[in-house]
């Protein structure tokens, strides 16, 4: 495959594996042959692929397009929300079984529905943390839970000391809830509360909008971990990362200057 030119100064991107600059891609329901070129173009600047809500149970080329992942070193994870159903239903072990069998190494882990009895999530992450590595996300699906940015840094904290190698703050599809309002805009004083108490490279911030996107890369950096991100719009938030679009050219050339 071409390689992209290289004469420009910018911002330093580490190759695969990151710690740190991670694009994790939402992926709603891409068919096998849209998987193979998503990955053929895109796949070095993707670090984890999580098939959204309970998309994979009903998806019957789900094994055919972990297997495609897997080959580009782009790990898979389940959403939460399927879980969340699992555990409702008490049918978490089965879900565990079958998630390995189709050859997921990463899983969700969120109380979203509020469904979940205290305790319950972080049970789950100890528990799935054997056999995934376990991205655990804090907030809700109406966009008032936890009430307040010191009890979504509290919960991630110690959703990390259960086990999660991931802490994931909730945005959805829609930009429009958890670290949102409804307008779209950042809740600044809860980023700066997560920021305060969780390490940054243990946060993925769930940013589908470009302008949520172009802030995080602003007011965190280069390096800041982002979710949530539309398969075909990886390149374009890789342009952000690197001051190639106009919402960024200033702060990320500041930096490659430096």
């Amino acid at each position: 495959m071409p390689e992209c030119p290289t004469f420009l100064r910018l911002p330093a991107r580490s190759a695969k594996p990151r710690s740190r600059g991670i694009t994790h891609v939402l992926d709603s329901g891409l068919t096998p042959e849209g998987t193979r070129a998503f990955l053929g173009q895109a796949a070095a600047l993707v670090d984890i692929v999580k098939v959204g809500w309970g998309i994979g149970y009903v998806d019957p080329t789900l094994e055919e397009r972990v297997g495609l992942c897997m080959a580009h070193d782009c790990p898979v994870s389940l959403g939460g929300t399927l879980l969340e159903v699992a555990a409702i239903q008490d049918r978490v072990g089965e879900l565990r079984d079958w998630a390995l069998k189709v050859g997921m190494t990463h899983i969700e882990v969120s109380d979203g529905l509020r469904a979940l009895p205290p305790g319950r999530k972080q049970a789950l992450i100890r528990e799935l943390a054997a056999d995934f590595v376990v991205l655990a996300e804090t907030g809700a699906k109406e966009g008032n839970y936890p009430p307040t940015p010191a009890e979504w840094a509290q919960e991630m904290d110690g959703d990390l000391d259960a086990g999660a190698s991931w802490v994931i703050a909730e945005g959805r599809e829609s930009g429009t809830v958890g670290l949102y309002h409804a307008d779209q805009g950042i809740r600044e004083g809860l980023v700066s509360a997560i920021l305060g108490r969780v390490p940054q490279d243990k946060v993925i911030f769930e940013a589908p909008g470009k302008s949520q996107q172009a802030w995080f890369v602003q007011h965190v950096g280069t390096d800041v971990n982002i979710g949530n991100v539309a398969p075909a719009g990886v390149l374009a938030l890789e342009t952000l990362r690197l001051g190639l679009r106009a919402d960024t050219a200033d702060t990320a050339a500041a930096g490659a200057l430096r």
